[in-house]
């Protein structure tokens, strides 16, 4: 029971979370383009992020001629459920849940999180979003491979699935100034898992209205917004495990996690979006070699160690 309720705890400060990721990002990308952010409600607009909330989810639902009623419903619950359930692999040291299996627990929702995306944009029945779905699920595919070849590395490295290891293996120096190239990578490849800035090819506005979500309004919008970001929070902290570690209890660890998130938002005020072929050529011809050569790298270092601990 106690679990249960630091559980729900932990959720309401991640969607809190949210609701103040979207302002810094308003901020951030205000500046950037030199203009104000939000800043008339509340001091320096700190009440915009609830003003949106209420706004949403008090518009008129759009019922749409011809759509499939229970998946087009479902998906957006779906996918903001598997964002949220995703943050239990976090090994927090407060009697919420220690996954011996945390990755691998991961890399599961990871893969769930294409079902959402797939079934909204088909259940629309609008040919822009079954164009932005199919897009996306190509794209999460593609750099899913490189990324579970970068934990199985680190797993190799650290010869255990619980993430709590990570913290450990990092407290006499971080993984970021050993292994530079995997972070640039897994970085970039968040970014294409969240499609985000330069990879949002799934919510392309130029081509696509708005791309596998065009078709929702109010409520079914507000939803998937909060899955995006919930999202963006959860890749900044993992980034911020792995690579940056420091344990759950200090105040150094969100610093580091709002730091990765700021550089997320930086991204999308600065860099344009690429090309779809050039997407799938960095994924499978730059990001998967990298990706192998270091995983085979780290298993001749295990097997080397080994060795030595043997003689």
């Amino acid at each position: 029971m106690v679990s249960v309720i630091n559980y729900l705890i932990m959720i309401i400060c991640v969607l809190l979370g949210v609701a103040f990721v979207t302002l810094l990002e308003r901020k951030i990308l205000g500046y950037i383009q030199i203009r104000k952010g939000p800043n008339k409600l509340g001091v320096l607009g700190l009440l915009q992020p609830f003003s949106d909330a209420v706004k949403l989810f008090t518009k008129e639902q759009i019922n749409l001629s011809m759509f499939n009623f229970l998946p087009y419903y479902i998906s957006p619950v779906f996918s903001l459920f598997i964002s949220l359930v995703v943050w239990s692999v976090l090994p927090f040291l407060s009697g919420l849940f220690d996954m011996n299996l945390g990755v691998l627990f991961f890399l599961c929702c990871l893969s769930f999180s294409v079902y959402p995306i797939m079934s909204a944009g088909w259940a629309s029945n609008c040919k822009y979003s079954m164009l932005g779905s199919l897009r996306s699920v190509a794209q999460i595919i593609s750099y899913e491979v490189s990324l579970a070849l970068i934990l199985l590395s680190f797993i190799f490295l650290v010869e255990s699935f619980n993430f709590k290891e990570f913290i450990i293996y990092q407290e006499e120096m971080w993984f970021l100034w050993v292994t530079t190239p995997l972070a640039m990578i897994w970085f970039a490849s968040c970014l294409a898992e969240t499609n985000r800035t330069p990879f949002d090819f799934s919510e392309g506005e130029s081509e696509l209205v708005s791309g596998f979500n065009t078709e929702y309004s109010s409520g079914g919008f507000a939803l998937i917004f909060m899955a995006e970001y919930s999202s963006i929070l959860f890749m900044s902290m993992i980034f911020s495990l792995m690579f940056l570690g420091s344990s759950f209890l200090g105040v150094l660890f969100y610093l580091k996690l709002v730091s990765v998130s700021f550089v997320f938002i930086w991204v999308r005020g600065t860099l344009p979006r690429f090309r779809y072929d050039k997407l799938m050529y960095l994924a499978w011809k730059s990001f998967l070699p990298v990706s192998l050569n270091f995983l085979i790298y780290f298993m001749g270092l295990k097997l080397m160690m080994f060795c030595i601990f043997l003689i």
